[in-house]
């Protein structure tokens, strides 16, 4: 997987009925946009330190130039 800083990551639900989860990539600690990624959690804000797996997809958005 690879993302980029202001990516969403959306890890999918593993039993019906339960919400999907997303969170935003703040910063990429892998070389060429490899895990693992500091992330913020959608649902309450908080950020973690983040290794996606096989249920995670990313959203990747264009991004301006600086």
């Amino acid at each position: 997987m690879q993302a980029s800083v202001g990516d969403r990551i959306v890890v999918h639900a593993h039993h019906l009925g339960e919400p999907d989860r997303d969170c935003e990539v703040r910063e990429v600690r892998g070389s060429d946009g490899q895990p693992p990624f500091i992330v913020r959690w959608g649902e309450d804000g908080h950020e973690t330190f983040f290794f996606p797996g096989s249920d995670a997809t990313v959203d990747h958005y264009q991004h301006a130039a600086n």
